[in-house]
């Protein structure tokens, strides 16, 4: 049987923490900044936790089951 590939576009967008989470960043923060307040790219700019609703989908496309 081939080896199974991980989805590309999930590797270069999460990666795991120490304790095994997954960690994403925010949306909407990488053109159109003109028209968005300096205090909402500043909060889109942290890391975030990927939602428990998402993680097995996640998982899988890393092959990290």
């Amino acid at each position: 049987m081939p080896k199974m590939k991980t989805n590309s576009g999930a590797k270069k967008r999460f990666t795991l923490t120490g304790t095994g989470k997954l960690r994403r960043k925010h949306a909407y923060k990488s053109h159109i900044l003109t028209k968005k307040t300096k205090k909402q790219k500043r909060n889109l700019t942290h890391v975030s936790i990927v939602d428990p609703a998402n993680v097995r989908a996640v998982k899988e496309m890393l092959l990290l089951h």
